[in-house]
């Protein structure tokens, strides 16, 4: 009997319309275009603006695009995983609105939340559920509304985040592609140096941690950047290790993008080109747990059936890990 693999078959993304550009920042706050650009690789950002609208209408319009191009039968999905750190509400899942909202009611949904690493960690939930035989679509979706808990007047954390949602689909393989292996890890150390104070059970929303701004996110930039430069390329380093993989038999590193200079020691490490590394920090900024999959989206066309990619991804927490993945068809 062949072994089952857990492939990607489809991808799928949506951004909003809204562009904040450095330009615009300039405006907002103490900071200029050079600086950001410099420091980040970021030239603009979207925002979801409309009023109601939150995480799930970032998810439901990705799921949307994928179903859409990829003719799929929304009754066949058997699960939802919902990676995301900025959940419509409290308590009731995202996911399964999402679920229901794309008509996919034979699936079961649930939110899984690791900051920046929750589309990563997301990868590895999906592919246990292909492995285990018993389901054949499972839909893994990425998105955040990064503006709903962004401080516009902190320009340590508003040149950063950006809105958006991606979808990728995972079935099983039997032809050895799809996922080979993951490291992930976590470090409770970092529990201080990202987060957001208030609105959990900690301490809970009254109107002074409304007046004194806590439930904006907190970032210690220095400590945050350190530990990522070094978290990402150390793990990416070790799984080229674990599968004898050299330089050259990488195809792609598809990073997390939070910060370019992350991605570019990332890369290095690696021994990588640059022509290998997937980037698209400059239009979207961080959106958190949906750039991995708006990076598949936008060189969907360039990915190749059987090319050798390296997910990477590191967040809040901390979270952070690496996959190494056999892309499994070609774009017609």
């Amino acid at each position: 009997m062949s072994t089952i693999t857990a492939a990607i078959t489809a991808v799928g993304s949506y951004v909003p319309d809204f562009v904040l550009s450095n330009a615009v920042l300039e405006q907002m706050v103490d900071t200029n275009d050079e600086w950001i650009t410099t420091r980040t690789g970021i030239n603009e950002r979207r925002l979801l603006k409309e009023p109601g609208k939150g995480t799930s209408y970032l998810a439901i319009k990705a799921a949307q695009n994928l179903i859409e191009k990829n003719n799929i039968d929304p009754l066949s999905i058997d699960l939802i995983i919902m990676a995301t750190a900025t959940p419509d509400m409290p308590v009731a899942s995202t996911g399964v609105y999402v679920a229901t909202q794309i008509g996919a009611i034979n699936a079961f949904a649930f939110d899984l939340s690791a900051a920046c690493s929750s589309f990563l960690y997301g990868m590895s939930a999906a592919s246990a559920y292909i492995q285990s035989g018993r389901y054949k679509k499972v839909l893994l979706l990425g998105a955040d509304k990064m503006s709903s808990i962004i401080d516009y007047t902190d320009r340590a954390t508003c040149i950063i985040f950006g809105d958006g949602g991606g979808a990728v689909l995972f079935e099983p393989n039997l032809e050895g592609l799809g996922l080979q292996d993951e490291y992930l890890r976590s470090d409770g150390i970092g529990r201080e140096y990202l987060k957001i104070d208030a609105g959990g059970s900690i301490l809970p929303a009254s109107k002074e941690t409304v007046e004194n701004g806590q439930h904006f996110v907190f970032q210690d930039g220095k400590t945050v950047f350190k530990y990522a430069v070094s978290g990402m390329a150390d793990v990416s380093e070790k799984i080229m290790q674990r599968n004898n993989l050299t330089h050259d038999d990488i195809n792609w590193l598809v990073a997390h993008q939070a910060n370019r200079r992350i991605i570019d020691a990332t890369a290095h490490r690696m021994g990588l080109d640059e022509s290998k590394v997937l980037i698209n920090i400059q239009r979207y900024g961080n959106t958190t747990s949906a750039t991995l999959p708006l990076l598949l989206s936008d060189y969907e066309s360039q990915l190749k059936k059987g090319d050798n990619l390296i997910f990477a991804a590191f967040g809040g927490g901390f979270t952070w890990g690496a996959i190494y993945l056999k892309w499994a068809y070609n774009k017609q």
